[in-house]
């Protein structure tokens, strides 16, 4: 069965038990003697729809969902903002550290400018060593 197949029982499950209590509160709320037996049969509907819903559960049992998403539906919200929310964060993110990045190598270009000109020997044998560094770097992948 596909995910998407999986996704869509649990759906049709979840509905129907959902129209079950709706049915189920309207029973009691008028309860009458005479309606024992409806009461009866929907609470059998309920049993088995949990049982229905449990059987979805163990297919989709690799699924994980993060706790704020159920914090945003407790709160109303649409749960796929959650999504978008973390995407905004993670491109924030992203470009927070590409900033850093791009300063860390802009001083690494500074350092070792002005270190050439305070040490020209040492940097000469540094740049040597790091070319040979580079190479065998570039030679394992090849």
């Amino acid at each position: 069965m596909a995910m998407a197949e999986k996704f869509d029982s649990l759906e049709e499950h979840l509905e129907k038990f959902v129209e079950n209590i709706r049915q189920l509160g309207i029973i009691v709320s008028d309860f009458q003697p005479s309606s024992q037996a409806g009461l009866n049969q929907k609470l059998n509907f309920m049993v088995t729809g949990l049982q229905d819903i449990d059987k979805c559960r163990q297919q989709l049992h690799d699924i994980s969902v993060p706790l704020e998403v159920f914090e945003y539906i407790d709160q109303g919200r649409n749960p796929q903002l959650y999504t978008k929310e973390c995407l905004e964060r993670a491109l924030a993110k992203n470009e927070q550290v590409k900033g850093k990045i791009d300063t860390m190598k802009k001083f690494k270009s500074l350092l070792i400018q002005e270190l050439t000109k305070v040490f020209p020997e040492d940097m000469a044998k540094y740049k040597a060593i790091r070319v040979k560094k580079d190479c065998f770097c570039l030679a394992k992948f090849y």
